[in-house]
């Protein structure tokens, strides 16, 4: 089993990052690099408890199916998604949200085991934890940039009414 633990903070209240976090059609924008689209169950808007997405996306040359469910949803606080089918033994991303003194603390603990006995733990030691690592970072960044930049652009707003 692999873990992979991320922190990134956000100068946004955790409201706005919990949703979207949980946006599919943000997740779209900000995973434009693997063109992952969502073919189907829910295929826009926020993805809620019990609900599923199929994201077909282009990971090392070959586009790859993954379906999750969200399995647990503790608004704003917290969401988990599970694999249900995909190229993993095991994946389970859970998503936290802590309010902070100047906005969010994000967590992403992803959790996954890949098939294939020591073939694809070589793999997941080679290539793949780096690429999931680079992956999330990515869309991390996406949701902070996203979130203070629409709020700089509010405060500079109101500055002038």
């Amino acid at each position: 089993m692999t873990t992979i633990r991320l922190t990134t903070q956000i100068k946004t209240p955790v409201k706005e990052v919990f949703d979207l976090a949980r946006s599919i059609d943000f997740h779209m924008i900000s995973a434009n690099k693997t063109k992952e689209k969502a073919i189907a169950g829910k295929t826009s808007g926020l993805i809620e408890l019990g609900e599923t997405v199929t994201w077909r996306g282009l990971h090392f040359g070959i586009y790859l199916i993954h379906k999750s469910i969200i399995t647990e949803y503790e608004s704003p606080n917290n969401f988990t998604d599970e694999m249900v089918k995909g190229c993993f033994k095991f994946f389970k991303h859970q998503h936290i949200f802590y309010k902070t003194a100047f906005g969010t603390e994000m967590i992403d603990i992803l959790e996954y085991e890949t098939p294939y006995g020591i073939l694809g733990k070589l793999f997941d030691n080679l290539a793949l934890k780096k690429h999931l690592t680079q992956f999330l970072s990515a869309r991390n960044q996406s949701i902070k940039l996203y979130l203070e930049s629409k709020n700089v652009v509010k405060s500079h707003h109101n500055n002038y009414l």
